[in-house]
């Protein structure tokens, strides 16, 4: 059920590039590099990535020009430009071409992985809408919020109804506590306690009869395990 999230990174500036690499790493993420829109082109008419972060000033030509290329072949993929273009007329060419988002240099890594992660979601929104996933006890339809164990409902708060699909849908992976906490609160918050993130794990735990599936995985973050279905 989880899949592989595959990032392609398209940065020709070295030092950004492996930045950016380190900054959105992680379980279960397969990040790509590619400093060319030659390199690219392989790497996203190949493998369709979850997503792209691309630059537009390339060594090779513009990335806008590639971008129109992922939209006219139909690609399913978000496009998350970087430039240090920041005039309007380059950030409204982005976003017509079919940009999801715009990000200007320079620019804070955090603010770049929240806004990554914020596209990861609405895939993840998108792919579960209408599924209904169930397995040993457990039924959970993400579509009509309606969430059961044993046959009984369970009433869940929209950010641990987020933190379970994560879960769910990543099973067997570990999820790091510094990526679900990116990926939970998304709000533009700059600063989010810790103890937050603990304590929707143990609710959750709490409500789902899940601790058995939920596991900590200490030093790392959490994990639903998988289990025989």
């Amino acid at each position: 059920m989880s899949k592989t999230i595959q990032i392609v990174i398209v940065e020709d500036d070295k030092d950004l590039n492996s930045g950016l690499c380190k900054a959105l790493k992680s379980e279960g993420r397969n990040i790509v590099s590619c400093d060319s829109i030659k390199a690219a082109k392989e790497q996203i008419f190949l493998s369709t990535p979850s997503l792209v972060l691309l630059d537009i000033n390339l060594p090779d030509g513009s990335g806008l020009d590639l971008l129109k290329k992922i939209k006219e072949e139909g690609l399913k993929v978000p496009v998350i430009m970087l430039s240090a273009n920041d005039t309007d007329a380059d950030v409204v060419m982005g976003l017509d071409l079919g940009a999801d988002d715009y990000v200007t240099k320079p620019f804070s890594l955090s603010v770049l992985r929240a806004r990554v992660n914020a596209q990861l979601r609405k895939i993840e929104e998108t792919t579960s809408n209408g599924d209904v996933i169930a397995f040993d006890k457990f039924s959970f339809d993400f579509d009509k919020m309606l969430f059961t164990v044993g046959g009984s409902e369970v009433s869940l708060s929209k950010t641990e109804q987020r933190l379970l699909k994560m879960l769910v849908l990543n099973k067997g992976i570990t999820l790091s506590r510094d990526d679900l906490i990116d990926r939970l609160w998304t709000d533009g918050a700059e600063f989010v306690d810790e103890n937050a993130l603990s304590v929707a794990i143990k609710r959750l735990r709490d409500k789902l009869e899940a601790k058995d599936y939920i596991k900590t995985i200490y030093g790392l973050g959490y994990q639903w395990v998988k289990s025989d279905e």
